[in-house]
């Protein structure tokens, strides 16, 4: 059973060397009691989605040009997130200001190639069937 995931969740990246926290913007923000849940929608680069560390993929513009420098020895950079498209997929039965509601199965996909998946979803008693 998915949980929902709320401001304070964890989230990781697999080329980031850290994990992030995730803060809610959208509707859910100011309803209800508690953390505010996410949504698809809750996407945005550094608003929704902190860096994670440092980045080690060579799609991120820095770390190749810092690579290439280094004579092809791996150059990590820091991390800023590049994500344009939503989360994915989203909840199948709970919207949330008409927005799917994201849940601890959701990934989101970086332009540089990572891929953001969740580690705690931070509210781990509320759960969506």
């Amino acid at each position: 059973m998915p949980l929902l995931m709320v401001t304070g969740g964890a989230m990781a990246c697999s080329f980031g060397a850290a994990p992030s926290t995730f803060s809610a913007t959208g509707a859910a923000a100011t309803q209800g009691d508690g953390p505010a849940a996410g949504t698809i929608m809750d996407n945005a680069p550094m608003a929704n989605i902190p860096p994670f560390g440092m980045c080690s993929s060579l799609g991120n513009p820095t770390v190749a040009a810092a690579t290439a420098a280094a004579l092809g020895a791996l150059t990590p950079q820091p991390c800023i997130p590049a994500t344009a498209a939503p989360w994915t997929p989203g909840s199948a039965t709970i919207t949330i200001g008409g927005v799917p509601a994201l849940h601890d199965g959701c990934t989101l996909t970086c332009s540089y190639g990572g891929v953001i998946t969740v580690s705690f979803a931070g509210q781990p008693t509320v759960s969506i069937s």
